[in-house]
């Protein structure tokens, strides 16, 4: 017996919800980006969870390199870059945000 098209599709998104810690929120804030716990230069956040976020730059960011992000609100987190390609990046925060930390910056990108 064939599996159903929504079968599959069933399996697909438990394996990508399953490779992450908590969800992501697509959100639009303005931050800044900086190395040695200086600000540097402006970035957008473009998807935030507890754990890590997506940023848009001016600068071209290398994996594994340390960062300090300014959140709104929330002040400088130190990240680790995970990913990057040409001016966007994923990071993951060295210490994950904590729940009314996560919640106020989804107030300010709404």
């Amino acid at each position: 017996m064939e599996p159903r098209q929504t079968d599959i599709r069933a399996e697909y998104e438990t394996a990508i919800l399953g490779r992450r810690k908590s969800p992501r929120a697509p959100v639009s804030l303005d931050a800044k980006l900086g190395r040695g716990g200086l600000d540097r230069t402006l970035c957008r956040v473009t998807d935030l969870s507890r754990e890590g976020a997506r940023i848009s730059s001016y600068s071209a960011l290398k994996k594994d390199a340390v960062i300090w992000l300014t959140l709104p609100g929330i002040g400088q987190i130190a990240a680790t870059v995970r990913w990057a390609d040409d001016f966007q990046a994923g990071c993951q925060f060295n210490q994950p945000l904590e729940d009314g930390q996560f919640e106020a910056l989804l107030d300010v990108a709404r």
